[in-house]
């Protein structure tokens, strides 16, 4: 190698040393970064020129280094994980939240529960059983009627909002995914063209990742990585992303928890085609909002309103069908306590017929009005296994239970991504103490390549300007 050549070497030197202090201080200033992967220069040696004519013999030295690629190092197989674990978390997540806000509409156990609304509106027979004729404990029992309507009313208003609400959630969720998918294609075009001319699209390939990221949360999809440096982001089995191709979705049968439809998730380009989700916020979502189903396995929060529905169906029926009998301080027979609205939700629908304690048949029919007889049947209505009470603790205890199984479920899933979103930030996050070796290693490289330069340097100008000057 000639002097010349050296000179070569000893830039190629410098430069190596200049673009990793550069590296470092690029990942410094990224520690703090959301999703950044830490980067790595990737260096090999330049071999020996090949000897060229007669007279070039002897060993030849290298010509210094190259610096090849700037590595992302980021690993597909913790990414994956990644994103596997945040679709089951998303699922089990959508569904413990409904569960939670079920429960708490519930107020159960609790004095503004409907189990102790049931226990007042009996207990308030059994006092006009004990003191028929007083105006006080029939007027005690109306209120108790008017308030156990109004809890049965509220509860059943306030589910109907809870499905409205994430009926709307569901609706932003789809919004989401479609733009990030269309976000990933864009992503995957420039990729594809950065990487064919030679430049490091690093920084775009963890924003991608974010994205599929997002993606797999919201939808349960799996990832591909493709030769050219793009991504295939499978939904159910079939391409979301392609390419620089994105396919939309869209929602269906989402109109009102009354219209008893499933919704279900189509392409927008094949609207007979469901998509099948794998996990996710959105699939657990869905699940939250199907209709009830007569082997009461349907959407939590629907159940929970025909639960509503059938405790004031039980309660109308058999409390109107013992006040028939009976006979009220007027003479009255046949009156019925409740009435049911046909054009309501059962649960919605209750109200109490009679207004004043004239209306209120507490005596059996051809007896006086100060029999309470009726009134005492009335009372032991609670004590029936299918009475209205009964159904209504039997659908509180099976809500706690699954919600319990949720909250469960939702914890462990957490946990595990929790757990891979650790891994996956040990290896591909930014280490300050390392970058720190690494600058300083850089540094001392740059003050040597830079000394070998001067050297050289000195070199060539003895050879220049002080050749054959000796003795002048």
């Amino acid at each position: 190698m000639s002097t010349f050549g050296a000179l070569n070497t000893a830039y190629r030197g410098l430069s190596a040393a200049q673009q990793a202090m550069d590296l470092a201080g690029h990942n410094v200033a990224n520690a703090g970064t959301a999703g950044y992967t830490r980067q790595r220069i990737e260096q090999s040696s330049i071999g020996a020129p090949a000897p060229m004519g007669l007279g070039t013999t002897g060993v030849q030295v290298g010509q210094g280094v190259s610096v090849d690629r700037i590595a992302r190092l980021g690993n597909a197989l913790l990414d994956a994980s990644v994103r596997t674990t945040a679709s089951s978390a998303g699922y089990t997540g959508a569904r413990a939240a409904a569960f939670d806000r079920i429960e708490a509409n519930l107020r159960e156990p609790g004095a503004s529960g409907l189990s102790a609304q049931l226990q007042a509106f009996f207990a308030g027979w059994q006092d006009v059983a004990n003191r028929p004729g007083e105006a006080g404990a029939t007027s005690a029992l109306l209120r108790s009627a008017g308030q156990l309507a109004s809890t049965l009313s509220a509860g059943r208003t306030a589910l109907e909002a809870q499905w409205s609400d994430t009926a709307g959630d569901a609706q932003q969720m789809v919004a989401s995914l479609n733009d990030a998918a269309a976000q990933v294609a864009a992503l995957n075009t420039d990729i594809r063209s950065t990487i064919a001319r030679g430049g490091s699209a690093n920084e775009m390939i963890d924003a991608r990742a974010r994205l599929t990221e997002t993606i797999s949360t919201i939808s349960g999809a799996s990832v591909r990585d493709e030769p050219d440096g793009t991504v295939t982001v499978y939904l159910g089995g079939n391409a979301l992303v392609r390419g620089d191709q994105a396919r939309g979705v869209q929602l269906e049968g989402v109109t009102s928890m009354a219209a008893g439809t499933t919704p279900r998730l189509s392409w927008a380009d094949r609207p007979d085609l469901e998509v099948g989700l794998d996990g996710g916020t959105l699939a657990g979502t869905l699940s939250v909002l199907a209709p009830a189903d007569a082997s009461g396995t349907g959407g939590p929060i629907a159940e929970a309103a025909a639960s509503y529905d059938a405790v004031a169906t039980t309660l109308a029926t058999s409390v109107n069908a013992v006040h028939r009998t009976g006979q009220t301080s007027t003479g009255a027979t046949g009156v019925d306590f409740f009435r049911l609205d046909p054009t309501l939700p059962p649960a919605r629908a209750l109200t109490v017929v009679p207004t004043s304690a004239a209306g209120v048949a507490n005596a059996a029919a051809g007896a006086g009005p100060l029999d309470g007889s009726n009134a005492d049947a009335m009372a032991q209505l609670a004590r029936r296994t299918d009475s209205a009470g009964a159904r209504w603790s039997a659908f509180v205890t099976a809500t706690g239970s699954a919600s319990r199984a949720a909250t469960q479920q939702a914890g462990i899933a957490e946990t595990s991504a929790s757990g891979a979103k650790s891994a996956q930030a040990s290896g591909a996050s930014v280490s300050l103490d390392e970058e720190s070796v690494s600058l300083v290693a850089a540094q001392h490289a740059y003050q040597a390549a830079a000394r070998v330069l001067s050297a050289i340097d000195e070199a060539l100008d003895t050879l220049i300007n002080r050749t054959g000057s000796v003795g002048r």
